[in-house]
């Protein structure tokens, strides 16, 4: 018998990849990491006076909400902000940068993001920030830190630690947006 070995096409691929995954992290256990999460931001920052929640596109956000949800429910409100950094990215041509304002001077930002990989959107998503003003401090939450860091950044609060290679990739579906609440590793 003759076995041909011949590259997968993208759609197969795809299939292998998501026909391989596992969950690392179901919907109970996602909403029990956002509830440590938001218990360790009130209590690292003694309280929410002055704090700003920052959430990352596009899955960042979703997950801020659902953090300054549940701290409300602890303290009280705190303020949500949605972040884009596509002007902000090192791995674009396009550069730009907001209009500077005060609106998160003097403020304890807690920047917040699904996975960390290798700490470039965070880089981009701390400048964006200062051209938002000069905030007191900048913290960073993340759903799952998987390693890899290129660059010398690392999170406050973490969901879930995630020990990966680098070929392998981590998928956060969250319902707002994918319809269902899981975090899969393939």
């Amino acid at each position: 018998m003759i076995i041909i070995n011949e590259p997968l096409s993208v759609s197969g691929s795809f299939f292998m990849e998501e026909r391989m995954s596992k969950i690392i992290l179901n919907e109970s256990e996602m909403m029990r990491a956002i509830n440590r999460l938001s218990y360790e931001i009130v209590e690292r920052n003694q309280g929410i006076e002055n704090l700003v929640i920052v959430g990352i596109e596009t899955r960042g956000v979703p997950i801020a909400k659902r953090i300054a949800e549940k701290i409300a429910s602890i303290e009280g409100p705190v303020d949500v902000v949605s972040l884009n950094i596509s002007g902000y990215r090192d791995d674009q041509e396009i550069h730009s940068s907001a209009s500077s304002n005060d609106s998160l001077t003097g403020k304890h930002v807690v920047l917040v993001d699904d996975v960390l990989f290798t700490g470039r959107t965070i880089r981009a998503a701390m400048d964006a920030t200062i051209d938002m003003g000069r905030p007191a401090e900048i913290s960073l939450a993340v759903l799952v830190d998987r390693g890899h860091r290129e660059l010398p950044i690392r999170p406050d609060y973490i969901g879930k630690n995630v020990p990966t290679s680098k070929t392998e990739r981590i998928f956060v579906h969250i319902k707002e947006i994918d319809g269902e609440d899981s975090v899969n590793i393939s």
